[in-house]
């Protein structure tokens, strides 16, 4: 293992309840619907655009909007969410990160990011990380978000890596099969039912070490069983 190639919400902080929060109100303010907690999931780990077209299709309106039309509602959520994530502190870095971060700094491993998000600098910012990792792979520069490899590839590159030297971690499904299309082990941090092509399942950020990043990419490499889970 020579890179470690991070997902961005719900690895290192949690901006999911900002993003839902925005979009709730943009679904309000714009389309005259309301929509409901369960749809939030169905937004996880993916584009704006992909989340706004999801949201219209919801609505029945996905025939009503050009496709300026939705870049620009996507762009005024963009501005609600902005104004959320503006607040975050290093107090918002999720459990065991941070000791996460230190141990793979120590042992040389690189690191990256590979987030649907264009706000990923700023939200790194906020939280005083953004130093802390080598580069950030800019969803602008990929033809396909999650589950399509391409962000993971990317950020693979953007160290100097293959994906088959780095692992990756996630939280969301789609993100998880990107990660193994890529050809990198894949980390998931959840549920092992939903996450169940992760080579390894934890249920916490707290439960993630290096060791445990270590001896799962060995593991693959060694043809060793996968889904362990470890809480």
């Amino acid at each position: 293992m020579e890179g470690v190639l991070f997902d961005l919400d719900g690895i290192i902080t949690d901006t999911a309840k900002f993003h839902f929060k925005a979009w709730k109100q943009l679904a309000q303010d714009e389309l005259n619907i309301t929509l409901p907690a369960s749809f939030e999931s169905q937004l996880k780990g993916i584009s704006r655009m992909e989340s706004m077209k999801l949201i219209l299709k919801f609505a029945n309106l996905e025939d009503n909007f050009s496709e300026k039309e939705v870049f620009q509602l996507a762009n005024k959520k963009n501005e609600l969410y902005l104004r959320e994530i503006n607040k975050l502190t290093q107090a918002d870095i999720l459990p065991g990160i941070e000791n996460l971060l230190d141990a793979l700094a120590a042992n040389r491993i690189l690191l990256s990011i590979a987030s649907a998000s264009k706000n990923a600098p700023l939200i790194l910012e906020k939280l005083g990380l953004l130093n802390r990792f080598d580069a950030i792979a800019n969803p602008e520069n990929v033809a396909n978000g999650k589950p399509a490899p391409d962000i993971f590839i990317e950020a693979a590159h953007q160290i100097g890596l293959s994906p088959e030297k780095c692992v990756g971690i996630e939280d969301a499904p789609a993100g998880v099969i990107a990660i193994k299309k890529a050809k990198a082990v894949a980390v998931g941090v959840g549920d092992d039912a939903e996450l169940n092509e992760a080579d390894v399942v934890v249920n916490k950020t707290s439960n993630l070490s290096y060791l445990l990043l270590v001896d799962t990419y060995d593991k693959k490499y060694l043809n060793e069983p996968k889904n362990d889970e470890i809480k």
